[in-house]
């Protein structure tokens, strides 16, 4: 007996075909594939008598549809990138030829209800069917575009036509601009003055209104005071120095200096108050760092020994000490 893979239960069975097919575990798996297959293709089937186009989403309408028959997925909606035609992947699938030899293979393969078959192929009258109403809902959608596009046409030219009213209600005089002229020069000749050279003062400014024009026969109204000299050759504002405004005193200088302590006072600071935390009584804590030492304070013992007796590292290490100060005298020399 030859080994058959079956598809539906996803397994091997060594018993052939005709005795698998007929076994109960394949005919419950059959017919939950058969239920879930059926029950998508219900809903594509209620778009024959009245299709449905709606704008184009790329979210929604990409997606795709697995067919059982076919063992292929399938687009589900069939669109051009700007109208999309729900379901019409689905039908378009179900007319072809490839598919209805799929499903006559796979009925006869699975031994699948004879009376279930029709509902998984689409005829050529149901195709037509979905054709017509298709181009019936084509022509609707596109009324009511038009409809939509009016009226955001109509709404953009209202709000135009409001704000080219507020524009010129803005520009427009409210008054004649005659009137407006009289009033300007009322104005003017009420603000003049009498100029009087004697008694202005020097620089001929205070005899006259802010804002009124000089009279005929008198040069600018300015005051010439000599030319600016730096002393010491300080710089100023235009070569490059800061304005006065930022600069600091002398006397704030020093008081920003002597504002708080140094940087090396804190870390003494730091020190003595480690050194608190320690015991007072401690050995060395009463030593007197300032004092001057000589060689006599030195134990029975100088350095590290490695042979011989401990106290014989004294002698050694001021032996070494004698000759590196000999060293020292005779590079002096030499220099």
């Amino acid at each position: 007996m030859a080994v058959y893979h079956c598809t539906v239960c996803r397994k091997s069975s060594f018993c052939g075909r005709r005795k698998h097919v007929y076994e109960k575990g394949h005919r419950e798996r059959l017919a939950g594939i058969l239920k879930t297959f059926s029950s998508k293709i219900s809903a594509a089937r209620k778009m024959i008598k009245g299709a449905s186009v709606v704008k184009y989403s790329p979210s929604e309408h990409e997606g795709s549809f697995w067919c059982y028959c076919c063992d292929a997925e399938v687009k589900k909606h069939t669109t051009d990138g700007n109208q999309t035609v729900l379901f019409g992947g689905i039908l378009e699938h179900m007319q072809s030829s490839e598919h209805v030899k799929a499903v006559n293979k796979f009925w006869w393969t699975h031994q699948a209800e004879k009376n279930l078959k029709p509902q998984f192929v689409l005829s050529s009258e149901e195709f037509e069917r979905f054709k017509s109403s298709v181009t019936k809902a084509l022509d609707n959608y596109e009324e009511t575009e038009d409809v939509l596009i009016k009226q955001v046409a109509a709404q953009i030219r209202q709000v135009e036509e409001n704000r080219m009213e507020i524009l010129q209600s803005v520009l427009e005089p409210t008054t004649n601009p005659v009137e407006e002229e009289e009033a300007e020069s009322a104005h003017v000749s009420s603000r003049k003055l009498e100029f009087n050279p004697e008694k202005a003062g020097p620089s001929r400014v205070h005899a006259m209104t802010l804002g009124s024009p000089p009279p005929t026969g008198v040069g600018p109204l300015l005051t010439f005071i000599g030319h600016q000299v730096l002393a010491d050759n300080k710089l100023n504002v235009h070569t490059g120095a800061l304005p006065p405004w930022l600069r600091l005193d002398e006397e704030e200088e020093e008081k920003q200096q002597e504002i708080g302590p140094s940087h090396a006072d804190f870390i003494k600071h730091q020190e003595k108050q480690k050194l608190k935390k320690l015991p007072p009584n401690r050995v060395g804590a009463n030593f007197d760092h300032s004092s001057a030492t000589d060689e006599g304070w030195l134990p029975s013992f100088g350095r590290v020994w490695n042979s011989g007796r401990r106290w014989q590292s004294r002698h050694q290490y001021r032996s070494e000490a004698e000759e590196k100060g000999a060293k020292r005298k005779r590079r002096e020399e030499d220099l």
